[in-house]
């Protein structure tokens, strides 16, 4: 039998036409429907599908749901943006995700700091690490720690094989100047897997930013003729305090990821019930999510200027200054700062100065990858979703 479509099909229509056995196993499926939904709510796939309530009618949900707030903003996170600035509080609440969201610089202190321990990754996020790390099979996690552990000094020995001396990659510069193999085999780990994707959106955000501000770009090379001089490369045993003397990429660096962090947000899980300082309450077992986007995006923090991609405001006198990590978690901050932080910033000057020093860099079509705001890829990195072709 071919069902009319149901806008037009009457009951008399269905209950006529359908067999008995169909119209049981409709309505079977029409209770484990209903059944999904109400208790929907308490399931919890994963950190990347939070509980949702769907029976939320506030404005603010009925948009995500809707996804309605798409037709006025590019991104998810624009739109997350737009609510913190224009909440009184700096904080805001999806319920349908069981989600406070905040951009408030006390806030953040106060997670990651004051009350560090009612703010864990927590049970979610924990049992999703341990189905990666093999919870279960400690058999499996040992090999796959071993293969990686054989992976990393094979790294090393071909690059003693081949000679690093003369060599100008980050690995040959650490190998020139550390001895202990086990640090060495450390920093190969970081290197493929720790920091990949967000040393990677951290430099494709600054190459495109850079693209709209050239003159960035040449006060970048002016001063590496300074520190460096001009037909000069970086010098392996001396690569990290030359990179340390650019004062100014430095905070080219540190702008272009007030703008555009490689995380976005980052969520914790509340134990007990609390009360933020901005007076939000917080009940047992809340997701509480700082967000570094928005935050680099309010006029509270950062000026009236904070729109605008102004390396000069990191700068005293020529010399870099840094801002408290609670109001730039990018790095998060307190007992939980990113243990990367220093070598995530080594590779991103690292690059970006051999880059530009080597290049002239322009975007293949300017009129469709240089917008105002570039379009993100859903996922915890942020990722351009067009990538950022270049000539």
């Amino acid at each position: 039998m071919e069902l009319q479509p149901f806008a037009i099909c009457t009951l008399f229509q269905f209950f006529t036409n359908v067999s008995y056995s169909t119209l049981f196993f409709s309505l079977i499926t029409l209770l484990m429907i209903v059944f999904l939904i109400t208790t929907f709510s308490s399931l919890s796939l994963s950190p990347w599908f939070p509980k949702i309530n769907i029976f939320c009618s506030c404005e603010t949900c009925h948009a995500y749901l809707t996804s309605s707030w798409s037709k006025d903003f590019v991104n998810l996170c624009d739109w997350y943006s737009h609510l913190l600035r224009n909440s009184p509080s700096k904080t805001i609440h999806i319920h349908v995700l069981k989600n406070t969201i905040t951009a408030n610089p006390d806030n953040v202190e106060y997670m990651l700091k004051t009350r560090f321990n009612n703010y864990p990754k927590g049970k979610n996020f924990s049992t999703i690490l341990g189905d990666f790390l093999g919870q279960g099979s400690e058999k499996k996690l040992r090999e796959a720690l071993r293969m990686i552990n054989i992976l990393a000094k094979e790294v090393i020995r071909q690059r003693r094989k081949m000679g690093f001396s003369n060599n100008k990659d980050l690995l040959s510069r650490f190998m020139s100047t550390i001895n202990d193999d086990t640090f060495l085999r450390d920093i190969v780990i970081s290197f493929l897997l720790a920091g990949r994707d967000t040393v990677t959106s951290a430099l494709t955000s600054f190459f495109w930013l850079l693209s709209k501000h050239p003159e960035v770009g040449t006060e970048i090379l002016l001063e590496a003729e300074e520190v460096i001089g001009a037909d000069k490369e970086l010098e392996a045993t001396v690569a990290f305090q030359q990179l340390q003397k650019l004062q100014y990429l430095q905070a080219v660096v540190y702008e272009s990821m007030r703008l555009y962090p490689p995380i976005q947000f980052d969520s914790k899980f509340c134990l007990e019930d609390d009360v933020l300082p901005d007076g939000t309450s917080v009940k047992s077992g809340t997701r509480v999510t700082y967000h570094p986007y928005a935050m680099g995006r309010l006029e509270e923090i950062w000026g009236p200027d904070c729109l605008e991609f102004k390396p000069q405001r990191w700068l005293k006198n020529g010399v870099f200054c840094p801002q408290s990590p609670f109001k730039y978690p990018v790095f998060q901050g307190g007992m939980r700062v990113c243990l990367g932080k220093e070598m995530a910033l080594l590779e991103v000057k690292s690059v970006a100065i051999s880059l530009l020093r080597r290049f002239h860099i322009e975007m293949v079509s300017p009129q469709h990858h240089i917008t105002n705001t570039p379009r993100f890829s859903p996922g915890l990195t942020s990722t351009f979703s067009c990538g950022l072709p270049v000539k």
